[in-house]
């Protein structure tokens, strides 16, 4: 590793299971990258749920992966490991990792790293990869979204809902959205989505239904679960999938087996962390090919509702638990 790195960095650590407060800004060792990774100085670093599901000691790392948060990450690539032959120091990335991302200095595989979005800022591209990553899974791949279908988003002006709306859009999909404020419909509605759903005023299935002619939506994207689930088969077109990602209503439901019979709907879900590198390798290059000449056109653009220093993790910590933001939250760490 380059000489004129230091040995020592600053990054936030879970000093035990708990509320945001429990993060601490520590000094650790800078990490080495091992054969295959990249050592990337981090300008920014997403804050997602995850992180915050990591904090309270019910997500744990998967083995191998740093004990300190952060899923992804822009910055600059100032060390590599053996055989990485596709970026060279200097060369800018946001990033998926593993963890590590709430840190000055971070490693993760270079077959999970892409080029920042031509006119995005670094703290900007650090808003990316993790919701970009699981939207690409669970609507596309896992939920099979089709050409002419119709996806319905919960938590639409979420960091994932924003992600949702603009990578369907810009795919040519009609797009609704459940959100819990006038405000956040507004903005979700901005974004490209047809319709944005206030759930506490409004029932999702029947607006739905009213939208696509008694249809319903083909795919749909549930990060509340709980008794979402029953509803959201109620309004699944016929051969529709049900994609869940998160359980913020809680994991257990009671459902009517007979919908998903004769309708033949689909339920699926899927977590991104714990998948190997090479699956997610694939998801890096998809999202090369498919989605990143869209944002480079201008047709998805970034949504950041509020940044921090990396020191204010806690304070991030709180904003995003409080549900009162549109869009993604960053810490700003500047290497």
């Amino acid at each position: 590793m380059p000489t004129t790195l230091p040995d020592q960095m600053q990054a936030v650590e879970i000093s035990r299971p708990g509320g945001p407060e429990v993060l601490k800004l520590v000094s650790r060792a800078v990490p080495q990258p091992k054969a295959g990774e990249v050592l990337i100085r981090v300008a920014a670093a997403g804050v997602n749920r995850p992180d915050c599901m990591q904090r309270a000691g019910t997500y744990a790392p998967p083995p191998g992966a740093s004990d300190l948060p952060g899923l992804e990450v822009s910055g600059t690539v100032v060390a590599l490991g053996a055989g990485v032959t596709q970026w060279k120091t200097g060369d800018e990335v946001c990033a998926l990792t593993p963890g590590g991302g709430y840190a000055q200095f971070c490693v993760t595989a270079a077959g999970h790293c892409l080029p920042p979005p031509k006119g995005w800022s670094l703290t900007q591209a650090a808003s990316l990869p993790e919701t970009f990553f699981t939207v690409w899974i669970n609507v596309f791949e896992r939920g099979r979204l089709a050409p002419g279908e119709a996806l319905l988003v919960h938590g639409g002006s979420s960091g994932i809902g924003v992600s949702a709306i603009q990578m369907a859009r810009a795919l040519g999909h009609r797009v609704f959205v459940t959100a819990g404020s006038a405000e956040k419909c507004a903005a979700c509605e901005k974004l490209g989505a047809e319709r944005a759903i206030n759930y506490r005023t409004q029932d999702f299935v029947e607006e739905v239904k009213r939208l696509t002619d008694g249809k319903g939506a083909d795919v749909i994207l549930d990060m509340v679960g709980g008794d979402y689930v029953p509803r959201d088969l109620k309004c699944l077109a016929t051969d529709g999938r049900l994609s869940l990602i998160a359980f913020l209503g809680g994991t257990r439901a009671t459902l009517d087996l007979m919908d998903v019979l004769v309708r033949r709907l689909s339920i699926t879900g899927s977590t991104l962390r714990p998948r190997t590198v090479e699956f997610k390798t694939g998801v890096t290059n998809a999202l090369r090919e498919k989605i990143w000449p869209l944002i480079d056109a201008g047709r998805i653009r970034p949504v950041i509702f509020k940044t921090f220093a990396l020191a204010q993790a806690s304070a991030a910590h709180e904003l995003i638990e409080s549900g009162q933001h549109i869009g993604k939250i960053v810490l700003e760490v500047g290497g």
